[in-house]
């Protein structure tokens, strides 16, 4: 791909001239003129609104260009978002920058690596998992197996299970797996997986450094915990479109490439089920000739060789299926391969529409009398949380929680999602990000709800407030956090 400059002339087939964002890589084009049909993206709009209400962005890059981007707020182009497992796409690149340069072999076996964490004589299959079965999800374990929060040595527990199988031989997908690639990587080269991939990858691609979460040896978690930009899964997928070549520069091996994206195992053979079309080097095979990193709640890097297209998406839902189903029943019959006529009124309709995105706000019907400005103490509950008081009849009203750990205060918007950061994790909110954006209303008479986004991942929280005189009685809603809490307690309290 050539070289980007911040301002680009208008081209006479439609293309729109770029924007001054210093940090847009892809220039701007009209979809018409990358032969995409607008019509098609504002039907895959209407449908992930109609269907969703947790779809956080997406960018569609065609022939290099973007023919649309978007933001549902309170989430932005420039905050980075929680991967989840499309993490695992980006530790399988960093395999491949490892065997291009010699430091690892895909025949390397797995325990050569830990002579010091083989727990007495290891199982007689360890003798044959090799960096291969690792990338593969062909470890040989029946159930995937996690370490629990009192494990301090990751990768001493892995080396402890038994394989049920021969390695190579059945495919079980596997989160620990590809954290003891990051593991072995950094026994090779003496770096974390996210220091070593800085100058081979996201200096190159213009990728911020991300943070990417470390087990408690120090060791990036691999399979999970990678933050990055909407922009950067473009570019991550921009870059594997063109076979690991950027500005003009063969970074990554063109036949590694290809490897990792093609099916080297078999999952399942359902024609319809984009999760049975075989699986590469921690790439998922999907239907029409297309490939993916993916990541729980919907977090969607798809490369389309055929369309020469790339699909960005990060989102927060449960039915990853429905979502790229919507893709292939929208997006996919857009992408034609003659010229299209200009259409600058879709255009426009379609810029206007992605101008004014935004997740659904709870209505705000006014303030209850008498709780406006009152203080509630709460008996004991399992969220460790003492009071709350509600400031609600302020120009910007505010809730404040008084946990154990200390008092943070929650700017709720009216009509609208107020950003802020929390010094200490909110009601049943562990393990997330301190980032909000909260919005809230009176959704009965007697009851105040509060929408909280943790909008650097796909979390969303709801606290339902009822009151009865004097009495409150408190509700969450923990949707989509994966690392949250599980035991939501209904937390009654009094008015002092």
């Amino acid at each position: 791909m050539a070289k980007r400059y911040i301002f680009s002339l208008l081209l006479l087939t439609g293309c729109m001239p770029l924007l001054a964002q210093p940090t847009a890589y892809f220039p701007k084009s009209a979809p018409e003129a990358q032969s995409v049909v607008s019509d098609s993206i504002l039907s895959f709009i209407d449908r992930v609104e109609a269907e969703f209400d947790v779809v956080h962005s997406f960018m569609i890059i065609r022939h290099g260009y973007s023919v649309a981007e978007g933001w549902w707020a309170p989430y932005e182009r420039e905050a980075p978002h929680i991967m989840h497992s499309l993490s695992k796409s980006f530790t399988s690149t960093a395999i491949g920058f490892a065997v291009q340069e010699g430091v690892l072999t895909l025949d390397d076996l797995v325990v050569s690596f830990f002579p010091d964490k083989t727990i007495g004589k290891p199982h007689q299959y360890w003798n044959q998992m090799r960096i291969r079965d690792l990338l593969t999800m062909n470890t040989g374990h029946a159930e995937e197996r996690w370490p629990d929060a009192t494990t301090e040595d990751w990768a001493q527990f892995f080396l402890g299970t038994e394989p049920d199988f021969m390695p190579g031989t059945h495919f079980r997908y596997n989160s620990m797996a590809t954290y003891m690639l990051s593991a072995i990587l950094q026994r090779a080269t003496g770096e974390k997986l996210v220091d070593y991939l800085e100058p081979r990858l996201f200096q190159p691609l213009g990728i911020p450094k991300p943070d990417w979460k470390t087990c408690p040896d120090g060791v990036n978690t691999g399979g999970w915990g990678l933050q990055v930009r909407t922009e950067d899964i473009a570019k991550f997928g921009q870059f594997y479109l063109q076979k690991g070549k950027w500005e003009g520069e063969q970074l990554l091996s063109g036949d590694w490439v290809e490897m990792a994206t093609s099916k080297q195992v078999s999952n399942g053979s359902d024609p319809a089920n984009d999760w049975a079309q075989g699986y590469g080097f921690q790439f998922w095979r999907c239907r029409h000739n297309a490939y993916r990193g993916d990541g729980a709640c919907g977090q969607y890097c798809i490369v389309m060789p055929e369309q020469d297209a790339v699909i960005a998406i990060t989102s927060g839902t449960p039915d990853m299926h429905r979502l790229l189903q919507v893709v292939w029943e929208t997006l996919l019959p857009g992408m034609k391969d003659k010229p299209l006529f200009s259409q600058p009124e879709k255009d426009a309709e379609l810029r206007e529409r992605l101008k004014g995105l935004r997740l659904p706000l709870l209505a705000s019907g006014g303030v209850k009398a008498g709780v406006e400005d009152g203080t509630y103490r709460l008996k004991d509950n399992n969220a460790g949380l003492k009071a709350v008081r509600f400031r609600l009849q302020h120009a910007e009203p505010y809730l404040v929680f008084e946990t154990r750990a200390g008092t943070d205060t929650l700017w709720v918007g009216k009509e609208t999602y107020r950003k802020g950061t929390v010094a200490h994790p909110l009601p049943y909110t562990e393990n997330l990000e301190p980032e909000v954006a909260a919005n809230g209303g009176w959704v009965s008479p007697a009851a105040y709800e509060a929408r909280v986004y943790l909008y650097h991942s796909p979390a969303r929280v709801t606290y339902t407030f009822n009151f009865e005189g004097d009495k409150l009685t408190m509700k969450t809603d923990l949707h989509q956090a994966l690392l949250g809490r599980r035991d939501l307690e209904v937390i009654t309290g009094q008015r002092e």
